[in-house]
């Protein structure tokens, strides 16, 4: 289908695109890569009248070291993520999930602000952005604020960035020396993940000090296994089908055409232990 007419805005500065939205007002649809955003439009779902699509605003991209933390721009393709030396040393939980979005065109398009904002809760960013603890810069007219992850996520297709904001930079803690494994379950290859899990965990002497654990499409939005967290600290590869044992605790999953509660409740326990172990070696 053809989308509805709309006016098209491009700006190349920050300062420039929230004076856009700020204009534009609740008209206003922000554009990153626009994978979600496009389809939406050619299906007619949605009709704004003025897309500010944030695609020339290069401050916007690009992986840099904090100190403590990795910054990623919220317009940081896909791509450019996986390739990135730093998130392969610090963040090696994001690189790894990231590198099963879909296929090349689209992480070559699609950023991972846009996946963040769109908030879908079977994409592959939540997860292990969630899992890392990470914080999310959010800048609108009233000036920068920091969200932590954990408090990012209201509902589906819902966050933390109200109107006239937007998303600018993601600040990863620095999880040097973790392992990490991102599982996840599809029917078909580049489908949405049915169930995903993101597990870093740092192991000291042969047994797991520190583990932590996102869970993909079990939920209304990304969640943390907690349970699973504590349980697997302590714990060797022998102890770790009891300790994954409760991945599926605390969660509301879907049921729909690729499998109802009860199975994805099943899948989360058997792709935990699959991540964790993956992650251990």
């Amino acid at each position: 289908m053809i989308p509805a007419a709309f006016d098209y805005v491009a700006p190349t500065s920050l300062e420039d695109a929230l004076a856009a939205l700020a204009q534009a007002g609740d008209d206003a649809k922000v554009m990153a890569g626009g994978q979600s955003l496009l389809p939406i439009l050619r299906m007619r779902l949605g009709a704004p009248e003025t897309v500010v699509d944030l695609g020339r605003i290069e401050a916007l991209r690009g992986v840099r070291d904090g100190g403590d933390h990795l910054a990623i721009g919220a317009m940081t393709p896909y791509s450019d993520v996986v390739a990135d030396p730093l998130v392969a040393e610090h963040a090696g939980l994001l690189a790894r999930a990231v590198e099963t979005v879909a296929d090349p065109q689209i992480r070559h398009r699609g950023t991972i602000g846009g996946a963040l904002v769109h908030a879908d809760p079977a994409g592959d960013v939540g997860a292990p952005v969630l899992a890392l603890d990470a914080t999310l810069v959010v800048v609108g007219p009233g000036g920068e604020r920091t969200v932590p992850a954990a408090e990012f996520f209201r509902n589906l297709f819902e966050t933390a960035v109200g109107d006239g904001e937007l998303l600018t930079e993601i600040r990863v803690p620095k999880h040097t020396g973790w392992g990490s494994a991102y599982e996840k379950f599809v029917r078909v290859s580049h489908q949405w993940s049915i169930v995903g899990v993101a597990a870093a965990v740092r192991v000291d002497g042969g047994s797991i000090a520190e583990a932590k654990v996102g869970l993909t499409n079990m939920g209304s939005t990304p969640m943390r296994a907690t349970a699973v967290e504590q349980a697997l600290v302590g714990k060797d590869d022998s102890g770790l089908a009891d300790a994954c044992a409760a991945a599926a605790e605390g969660t509301s999953p879907p049921s729909d055409l690729n499998g109802d509660a009860d199975y994805r409740r099943h899948l989360a326990t058997v792709l935990t232990r699959r991540a964790v172990r993956s992650a251990m070696q």
